[in-house]
Order: C-alpha cells, then structure tokens, then sequence
C-alpha cells in the first residue's frame, strides 16, 4: 500500500530544498505549485479562464504572477474565485500522479496550504517544515519585490508555525545545519517504509 506524506510548511520556512531532498532520496513528489505555474506558464490551460477572471493578467508568456497576485491580494472574494478554479485541475493532476506511482511505497505531495485548504483529510501523514521566526523572514525579506508588507498579508493567509507543528505527525527543522535537515527526512523516509509514525 502507497503512504501519502503530505508536505507543507509556511513561507521562507525551506519547503522546497526539503523537497530536493526527497527527491534526491527516490521518492516521487508532486509538486502543487509546479503544476500551477504549468498551468499559468505559456499556452496553459487556465490562461483563457484568469483573463476572463482579471483581464490584462495574462500574455504570450503566460499569467504576470506579480499582476494576479496584486489582484487577488486583500480581496477575499477575488481570491475565492480564483482559488475555485485552480484547485480542482491540481486535485486532477495529483490524482493521475498518484494513479502513476501507485506501485510505490511513499509518495510526497507537496502542498502548501495544505491545512489552510482541507487535505490534511486526504493524506496518510504529515510533515511540517519548520524554521525560527526570524529565519523565515530574513529569508523571505531577500526575494526579489518582497516588502514587510506584502509578507504579513501571505502570513495573514497561513495558519500560524506552531499550530501546523502541532498538528504534524513529522517536523522537519530547517534552522541549523543541512546535515540536520537531511537526517530528518532519511528518519521519515525510514519511518514511513517501516510503517510507523513519529516526530
């Protein structure tokens, strides 16, 4: 039988070097906001309804992030509408993932909001990648157009750190060494195959 690991961590908190290491490790992870931005890159498949949603969004390289992000930010609704129309193609694309690698032992599904949108229900376990508060916004405060601002409204949008790590039945700590990083998810690895959960 195939465990379900679902992965999620808040911003700036490493979830995607964690994932690397998954990968690196052989498992198979899909990835949900890969899948967005395929489905948002040029020619994809949510092109046509964005635009209709916010015209002037998109163009011959696809969506403009910064664009939909500034016109869905704030507006609970606006992002309610667009949210009802991504979610559902990435619930299609995870299903045929997971129908591929059905032969496998563990598969990862990285999932960012994976609390804040319900599929906490549909996973076997959860790992939550963690880092201290200041870490994550010194980390998130270098990439490129972040302000203060725009941080505490994707914040704002999250379930606080300490609530998901209560709730996880992994924590990964992204806080010190990458070696620390990497032996917590060979412990996981470890656990899933053999069956067992654990912190």
């Amino acid at each position: 039988m195939t465990i379900l690991l679902g992965l999620t961590g808040s911003i700036g908190m490493g979830k995607s070097t964690v994932a690397a290491m998954f990968r690196r490790q052989g498992i198979p992870i899909f990835d949900s906001d890969a899948a967005v931005r395929r489905m948002q890159g040029p020619g994809g498949l949510l092109l046509a309804a964005i635009e209709a949603l916010h015209p002037g969004v998109t163009g011959a390289a696809g969506v403009d992030r910064a664009a939909l992000g500034a016109a869905v930010m704030g507006d609970k609704l606006a992002l309610h509408r667009l949210e009802k129309l991504i979610h559902p193609q990435v619930d299609r694309e995870r299903r045929r993932f997971l129908r591929r690698h059905r032969a496998r032992p563990l598969v990862v599904a990285d999932v960012p909001l994976l609390f804040e949108k319900g599929f906490w229900r549909r996973v076997d376990l959860i790992a939550v990648v963690s880092a201290p508060a200041w870490k994550q916004k010194a980390r998130v405060l270098r990439r490129p157009g972040m302000t203060w601002a725009r941080l505490e409204q994707i914040r704002a949008l999250q379930m606080p750190d300490a609530q998901k790590r209560r709730r996880a039945d992994f924590v990964i700590p992204t806080g010190g060494s990458m070696q620390d990083t990497r032996a917590a998810v060979r412990r996981i690895i470890a656990a899933c195959m053999a069956g067992g959960i654990g912190g």
